[in-house]
């Protein structure tokens, strides 16, 4: 659904985008991972058509985008950056307009829509009364008004509560699920990537530094939570022992290949170093992307 080969994005000497290749197959739910500056909406702004690359190929449902952007973009919906709305107008009325700069669209499919999003019973009401969260169910509406095959979502779930957050990540579970809908979703709440996507990618000042699929973050097991009464000392002893090949935060060690916690905690208490715990660290998305981050910066 989205190829990106070798695309790049210059403004001025600021290079934004660097050499980034990305594929998107359809039927996924596709995370968008980085830092702010990192380049993530430059990259959905080539995919839109709204930033033109400096280099590379974008294409989106098979077509070039810098060449048949009406072709590329034909089923694809979006919430890209802020949605502006008329705040004195309805909801209803703000969709109304939004088919005008489209695609005229039938009551019935508005009426859907709003049904998918969950605004039903609201959407008359002026947007100037919608909470934060029915302002982000406007905009998946807006979204979904052309049909899509595709839909690019850019932080969805920015300035929404607990409870907003839980109802658009079941939302987008559904239109997912039910609609058949090939995903590609920006956001920096990793726990809800972690729940949503089933591949994710990692850029790092405009380079791609991680794709794969989520059970790929959690590839290394490695990772061991280490309590004892000198951590310092017992990851030196560690190193020279060969051992681990790391450490982090000051409680937990890499163990080296082929290595088990057992030889761990027998080579600590041989050196009088006090074992209070050892235990697999459970390796979560959140910890995958911090030590990504970390060993790109050393690098």
């Amino acid at each position: 659904m989205i190829q990106l080969i070798n695309v790049q994005k210059k403004f001025g000497a600021r290079l934004a985008v660097n050499n980034l290749s990305l594929t998107v197959p359809a039927g996924e739910i596709f995370g968008l991972l980085g830092h702010n500056g990192a380049g993530k909406s430059t990259a959905i702004g080539m995919m839109l058509g709204q930033v033109w690359p400096s280099g590379g190929e974008v294409r989106v449902c098979g077509h070039d985008v810098t060449t048949r952007r009406d072709l590329a973009l034909h089923a694809v919906g979006a919430i890209f950056e802020t949605p502006a709305f008329y705040d004195y107008l309805s909801g209803w009325r703000n969709l109304e307009i939004f088919t005008h700069f489209t695609a005229r669209t039938s009551d019935a499919r508005i009426r859907e829509v709003v049904e998918w999003v969950g605004l039903t019973g609201r959407e008359h009401g002026k947007v100037r009364t919608y909470s934060h969260g029915m302002r982000a169910r406007l905009a998946l509406a807006q979204a979904l008004l052309p049909q899509p095959e595709l839909l690019i979502l850019d932080e969805p779930g920015e300035g929404l509560d607990p409870e907003g957050i839980h109802e658009m990540r079941e939302t987008i579970l559904r239109l997912h699920r039910e609609l058949k809908l090939t995903i590609l979703l920006s956001s920096h709440l990793l726990s809800e990537v972690e729940q949503l996507c089933t591949r994710i990618a990692v850029l790092n000042q405009g380079q791609k530094v991680f794709e794969g699929s989520l059970a790929d973050t959690k590839r290394s097991n490695q990772w061991v939570r280490l309590r004892v009464n000198d951590f310092p000392l017992a990851t030196k002893i560690l190193i020279a022992a060969g051992l681990i090949s790391g450490h982090r935060d000051g409680e937990e060690i890499e163990l080296a290949a082929n290595v088990e916690t057992d030889a761990v905690v027998r080579k600590l208490v041989e050196q009088g170093v006090g074992v209070f715990e050892i235990a697999r660290a459970a390796e979560t998305l959140e910890s995958f992307y911090l030590s990504l981050m970390s060993e790109t910066k050393a690098n």
